[in-house]
């Protein structure tokens, strides 16, 4: 480890000797909490466990859970180790679990309660995994993560380095096929200074971890309440009423949302009266209207963010009413520029792609280097969105481009190729395009336009669950509209652009 290196473990370290006594983790579900030095305890036991387990440097350990306290000492053993995280989205189809561990090949697999089956179902082809264990009190052929822990107290931590691999985070599938995203430990606490300078957080604040721990955000947010000696209160499942008495109980300070989360939260604070005061800082994605309803509501601060897995979670970052409608300005260890097509920066007030560098890009694309090396070319991280900047230096977003369309419903990310190709499984579909359409509960909808094969016939519904079937079901379209004939261009290739202009406007 060199002079200048510090890894999310060394976090832990810290925390142990200057927060000793202070709570880290709440879990709501049963109720157990820890400290930061009982937290450490936890962390040691497991990666001496996994250690003689054989998990070595560099191995990665795959987790499919729904949120939990043995899931983030999970995290903090696999930074001792200098082993890779691979968090898997359980709201993927079981194939697409199966595709995100092999593409991986992980050397152990954890689960949570209730996706047991999931993973027995598909071992016979995840075919480097060498062992499966239980997060919770497990059996059979899923024993608990608790008979690997042992006795720790000569436990000594690996050499990791700041730039070492801490987590690989499955983009949305561009081109119909996720892409593992590897961000180091660097990234990680770089991330964490960020949002803790700008949230102000001490020992004393505390965090609602409502997000999932396979997303960037819902990671970045709780290592970001750990790196600042704050409170995690961590739920398993979103529940609005539970939210509440949660931030009422608890005096949780901050968080992060995905619409409808917060709306949620002020609808069910109304209903009820319960004090919401204490949440005096919040951001992610939601509508003017929900931001504004929450700054009336508890006189706290919304922050406008932009970002990508790939930029560690956040690029631009400011609070709502510096510049309402915008995407803030680049954080202060982040360079951010806009560029066209020739990567030659474009004058203020115009659209270019957004390129970053600086410590929060990630480091790859895992076992793709021709696809890194296309995103990282002339020495810029290429995100594939566009954006303006104003006078003052605040980006506006303004899409995605052609090449790397996105759609994102309630927070997740979905490439239109993806779901397209699955809709063109359907024996009587001939062409479709899909994009995303404004939703009044998920911010964007995703629809398909479909035109039948000849003599075909096809309900809206029966389309929907077999997409549904086949990929995850936050995936599937929300909007199905079956035309006579989706307009092509020259090529003979859809005509995109055309096909959002005559079926993209409100819907019904």
């Amino acid at each position: 480890m060199g002079l200048y290196d510090l890894s999310f473990y060394d976090v832990i370290k810290r925390n142990a000797f200057c927060f000793k006594d202070s709570p880290a983790w709440y879990e709501v579900d049963d109720g157990r909490s820890l400290t930061f030095s009982e937290y450490k305890q936890e962390v040691d036991r497991l990666a001496s466990g996994l250690r003689d387990a054989g998990v070595e440097k560099g191995d990665r350990i795959a987790v499919l859970s729904k949120n939990n306290l043995p899931y983030f000492i999970l995290y903090g053993a696999a930074a001792a180790l200098g082993a890779i995280m691979l968090p898997i989205n359980w709201r993927l189809s079981a194939d697409e679990v199966a595709y995100n561990i092999n593409d991986c090949e992980p050397k152990m697999v954890f689960v949570g309660e209730s996706f047991e089956e999931t993973i027995s179902n598909k071992k016979n082809e995840l075919k480097s995994v060498q062992g499966y264990y239980h997060l919770g009190a497990g059996s059979g052929e899923f024993p608990s993560y608790e008979t690997l822990a042992k006795e720790s107290g000569d436990f000594e931590p690996n050499e990791v380095s700041w730039d070492d691999g801490f987590v690989i985070i499955h983009t949305a599938a561009v081109a119909g096929r996720p892409r593992g995203a590897l961000l180091s430990h660097g990234n990680v606490l770089c991330a964490d200074m960020h949002f803790d300078y700008f949230f102000g957080v001490t020992s004393k604040d505390v965090h609602l971890n409502l997000l999932p721990l396979f997303h960037v955000g819902g990671l970045f947010m709780a290592t970001t309440a750990f790196h600042g000696g704050a409170l995690n209160v961590n739920m398993s499942k979103f529940d609005a009423q539970t939210a509440v008495k949660l931030i009422h109980e608890k005096k949780v300070t901050f968080m992060m949302v995905f619409s409808p989360i917060l709306s949620s939260i002020l609808d069910e604070h109304e209903k009820s009266g319960i004090d919401i005061g204490t949440l005096q800082s919040v951001t992610g994605i939601d509508t003017p209207e929900t931001i504004e309803r929450y700054q009336k509501t508890t006189g706290g601060t919304f922050y406008c963010m932009y970002g990508q897995t790939e930029t560690s979670c956040v690029a631009t970052f400011s609070p709502y009413n510096d510049r309402p409608g915008s995407a803030g300005r680049p954080l202060p260890l982040a360079e951010v520029r806009l560029v066209d097509d020739y990567d030659n920066p474009v004058p203020i007030g115009e659209v270019g792609e957004i390129t970053m560098r600086g410590p929060m890009v990630f480091k790859g694309y895992w076992n793709l280097p021709e696809d890194t090396a296309y995103t990282f070319r002339e020495g810029w991280h290429h995100t594939g969105d566009l954006g303006r900047f104003d006078e003052d230096g605040f980006l506006w977003y303004a899409g995605r481009k052609a090449e790397k369309e996105l759609i994102k419903p309630g927070g997740e990310n979905v490439y239109p190729a993806e779901v397209e190709k699955v809709i063109l499984q359907h024996p009587a579909v001939e062409k479709t395009v899909v994009f995303g359409v404004p939703d009044p509960k998920w911010k964007e909808g995703i629809k398909a336009v479909c035109q039948l094969k000849p003599g075909e016939k096809l309900e809206a519904e029966e389309l929907i669950e077999f997409v549904g079937q086949r990929i995850a079901r936050y995936k599937k379209p929300r909007y199905v509209e079956f035309v006579d004939e989706i307009p092509i261009q020259e090529d003979g290739s859809p005509d995109r652009a055309k096909v959002k202009e005559l079926y993209g406007g409100e819907q019904k």
